[in-house]
């Protein structure tokens, strides 16, 4: 896991077979943005060779906070560090915790939607009926015919996704069953869940973890994990947890100024600050997420106990406060 301190762009520029070729690439370093420029002038030349060379190469990186182009590192505001956990300010003003061996993950719950097979049941009696009312009555009579077949045909849609909802888990008890299935299978992990404003977040408190892993994987694609979260894992090799509200769950609605990429241009900074105070201070009312309960066998890493109790303080899991 990198979360560099410093950025810096470099541009290369040639002329070749009479035409100008531009190469941009972002540098980083902890240590000064000296460090930072030479770094991005260096991938800079680098890429322009390996463009020139034939390579399907892009001639600029997007500047993107988090899981941008590949080899970019996390680009946010640290807020803090507390040994190599890192805590950032992300694209839309929530901090969020950066670990790079302890293992979180995120378990989205999907809207329940109308299901396919109801709603192709119910156009199917739609059509049949109006074709047959059309055929056999008047035009006025199977104006009518058409308005009861379309009631007709909701009536039948909302009792079947009823009885399919029915037969079906929640959300959170079928999340929970797939947790439940990984730990027998798997008696020696201790997992940790919290509920989140959209699902689960689970924490493994048993040891420290590799993100590239095959441990990691499974365990992601057993629980369900947010596709999304495991290609910012792989991406950034470090695990996230949000810490704070999301802004527009909490009545914050204009987004953070001016822009969510760090660094900022330094006469700019004033205006990000008044709207960091302005999210802080609604945020203090919310958890980022509450503590349901801990599973498994009990056993807890020392790694993973500091930074459990970390995200347990800075999300606020632990106090009864309503979640965002």
């Amino acid at each position: 896991m990198i979360v560099p301190q410093f950025w810096a762009e470099g541009r290369v520029q040639i002329r070749e077979k009479g035409k100008q070729i531009t190469v941009r690439r972002f540098g980083w370093s902890d240590t000064s943005e000296a460090e930072a420029q030479a770094n991005a002038d260096a991938r800079a030349q680098d890429a322009l060779e390996r463009l020139l060379s034939g390579g399907d190469v892009p001639r600029r990186e997007l500047k993107r906070g988090y899981n941008g182009a590949d080899g970019v590192p996390i680009r946010e505001e640290i807020i803090a560090r507390h040994g190599d956990t890192i805590i950032t300010r992300n694209s839309y003003g929530a901090r969020c915790l950066n670990t790079p061996d302890v293992l979180f993950a995120d378990v989205d719950f999907q809207p329940a939607s109308q299901p396919v097979l109801s709603c192709f049941l119910a156009l199917v009696l739609l059509i049949l009926l109006v074709v047959v009312g059309w055929s056999h009555r008047p035009f006025g009579t199977a104006i009518l015919w058409a308005v009861l077949t379309f009631v007709i045909g909701s009536i039948v849609a909302r009792v079947i996704l009823a009885v399919r909802l029915k037969m079906k888990d929640t959300p959170l008890v079928a999340a929970r069953k797939r947790i439940e299935r990984f730990l027998a299978k798997h008696p020696d992990w201790t997992l940790r869940i919290y509920q989140t404003p959209a699902g689960l977040r689970v924490l493994a408190m048993h040891r420290t973890f590799s993100p590239g892993e095959p441990d990691v994987a499974a365990f992601f694609s057993a629980l369900g994990t947010d596709p999304v979260y495991v290609r910012m894992c792989m991406n950034q090799q470090c695990f996230r947890a949000r810490l704070s509200a999301k802004p527009w769950r909490i009545g914050v609605g204009d987004h953070l100024r001016p822009g969510g990429v760090w660094p900022v241009a330094p006469e700019r900074l004033p205006l990000r600050q008044a709207w960091v105070a302005k999210y802080e201070a609604a945020a203090q009312a919310f958890a980022a997420c509450t503590l349901l309960e801990t599973l498994g066998n009990g056993t807890t890493h020392p790694k993973a106990r500091a930074v459990q109790e970390l995200h347990d303080q800075l999300s606020r899991a632990t106090v009864g406060l309503p979640i965002a």
